[in-house]
């Protein structure tokens, strides 16, 4: 007690616990079924906890303390508040209970970027804040609840839909745009073309197929107006929608999706054919993300304050399993995440769930990366820890040793079940290896960064990992911070790890798709039962040790930034 040694732990962190005990701390435990002590009482009642918990927790509890020695020393300090508080979440903690020198590992209101909501919000307002631009490493994303982004997504949908129809009709004539799908070197690995990086798809015209003569001269058209307003564009979203009644985009739409879906053909005269290849070629230099975008115009619907992938339910038409929980399938109208290539699919679904736990409006609809890096035919992200110690000044600290997660399926956009798409482990547990799965891909998807290094190395891109993607991936972190800054709830002695995934684009380039407050530290695998358990030691040694030691180890730990 006169040493300010007492802690408590809410949620399954047995790492923690251990930790803490080597240090000579105390835990005053909160109540456990089976295993309450009398007059014992919370800190902060928290909510019951998930599954996942309450079977972590019960394990714990039977291997822990097999003499009650613990039982006994939290008994004593019941009445005493934590010094150390690491918990699931901010609820559990009663703020009003806290002293200044009280270490919590949450901070208030971060929801401003831990959420997809808030997250795309925030980063709408970093060109006022910063000299930075949120397209270069944060897919283009609209909150459907918000009438102007609405009709902002809808605009964008049809831009897009009109420079894929572009770059479909250059590949039905067995064209492809220069600087943006060469060939690779002949000094690459074998396969390295086929499998790894782009994935080209041969025309789907089919022979007596219905063509469209105009369509062409109409995406033409309206590329050419678009590209005129970007040369003279501000950073306020609010700039015109060329050519918004130019066309009937109805129509557009509709042709398209039979020209990109359904094998229709296009007739492409040699005069077009150069006009789409000096119009796709200015439109790349104005469009950070013309690159990554694709041809088939697929964007994926998330619920605006969902994370870690939980509640995948309303998968797209080609998922025919539906996952189960406890032998009942989850409910289609649960709050899900969903990848769809037609614009009203996707309003209609965002229009039509009626879960509870999902408010009418908070929907958002991001630009899904097409063209992205996959592992032996297969796609993968990237999860990424960092540590805040303080927001003012502004301190963050980015772990070195990463993870990547694997989906259970090869990679298609043909096929946008869930499977194939969310590399969330909520997610893919419940879904075994397809056959058709490339047997290099690892039993538990997973791999270490460290893995991943060697595999850039087999590709011949040994330096992309130090010289592109780490880099980028600090940037994004610290610009998506940098964008919330002002409205997360500040508190001295209080530090947070998060959890940032990314997607890699065929170029090396990171996207930043969501950051995580409480990222699990379940081991999943023996990849991430080891760099859990680094993390939450080095993060102890960060906000505990190092107070007393300036010159202590931190293990992985890196200072990238302070204000």
């Amino acid at each position: 007690v006169q040493e300010k040694k007492i802690f408590m732990v809410q949620g399954p962190y047995p790492t923690i616990r251990r930790l803490l005990r080597a240090r000579g701390w105390v835990e005053r435990k909160p109540p456990s079924v089976g295993r309450q002590l009398e007059n014992y009482q919370p800190l902060h009642s928290p909510w019951p906890p998930t599954e996942e918990e309450e079977e972590e927790e019960e394990e714990e509890q039977c291997n822990e303390d097999p003499n009650g020695i613990h039982d006994l020393m939290s008994y004593l300090v019941r009445d005493r508040v934590p010094n150390f508080i690491w918990a699931s979440y901010l609820s559990a903690v009663d703020p009003q209970l806290l002293e200044q020198d009280h270490v919590v590992n949450h901070y208030a209101r971060v929801g401003a970027f831990t959420t997809k909501e808030g997250l795309c919000l925030s980063l709408q307002n970093l060109p006022w804040i910063e000299q930075a631009d949120p397209n270069t490493f944060f897919p283009r994303c609209y909150r459907l609840g918000t009438t102007d982004e609405r009709e902002a997504f809808i605009d964008d949908f049809r831009l897009t839909a009109a420079r894929s129809l572009l770059k479909l009709a250059l590949e039905e004539v067995g064209d492809r745009l220069r600087g943006t799908e060469q060939p690779p070197s002949s000094d690459k690995k074998p396969g390295w073309y086929s499998s790894h990086v782009f994935h080209p798809m041969p025309s789907t015209a089919r022979p007596g197929s219905p063509v469209y003569p105009q369509l062409v001269e109409e995406a033409l058209e309206v590329c050419e107006e678009h590209l005129g307003v970007l040369r003279h564009q501000d950073i306020d979203r609010g700039t015109p929608f060329p050519c918004r009644t130019c066309i009937d985009w109805n129509r557009f739409l509709q042709d398209y999706y039979c020209v990109a879906h359904e094998g229709a053909g296009l007739v492409l005269s040699g005069a077009q054919r150069e006009r789409c290849q000096d119009l796709l070629r200015r439109l790349a230099e104005q469009l950070p993300q013309f690159s990554m975008e694709g041809k088939l115009n697929v964007w994926i619907l998330k619920p605006g304050a969902e994370s870690q992938g939980r509640g995948k339910a309303g998968e797209s038409r080609g998922d025919t399993q539906a996952p189960h929980r406890g032998g009942v399938p989850l409910c289609p109208c649960s709050p899900g995440i969903v990848c769809a290539t037609r614009l009203e699919e996707l309003l209609r679904l965002a229009r039509g769930c009626t879960a509870p736990s999902v408010r009418e409006g908070k929907w958002v609809v991001q630009k899904y990366l097409e063209r992205l890096l996959t592992i032996f035919g297969t796609k993968f992200d990237i999860r990424q820890w960092f540590v805040v110690t303080d927001w003012k000044p502004l301190t963050v600290w980015f772990y070195g040793d990463c993870y990547l997660r694997f989906c259970s399926r090869p990679f298609s956009l043909h096929c946008l079940e869930r499977a194939r798409h969310l590399c969330n482990v909520s997610v893919q547990k419940w879904y075994k290896t397809s056959p058709d799965q490339d047997p290099r891909v690892p039993p538990d998807r997973v791999w270490s960064s460290k893995q991943f290094q060697a595999y850039l190395a087999w590709l011949g891109q040994a330096d992309a990992w130090h010289q592109v993607i780490v880099p980028g991936m600090k940037t994004a972190i610290l610009n998506a911070l940098r964008s919330a800054q002002d409205q997360v709830g500040f508190r001295k002695s209080s530090f947070e790890l998060y959890g940032a995934d990314f997607l890699v684009g065929e170029d090396c380039q990171p996207w930043l798709l969501e950051i995580n407050s409480s990222p699990t530290m379940s081991p999943s695998s023996a990849v991430t039962r080891r760099l859990c358990a680094n993390v939450q030691r080095d993060t102890l040694r960060l906000v505990l040790d190092r107070k007393d030691d300036p010159t202590c180890s931190i293990g992985a730990f890196e200072l990238i930034y302070k204000e």
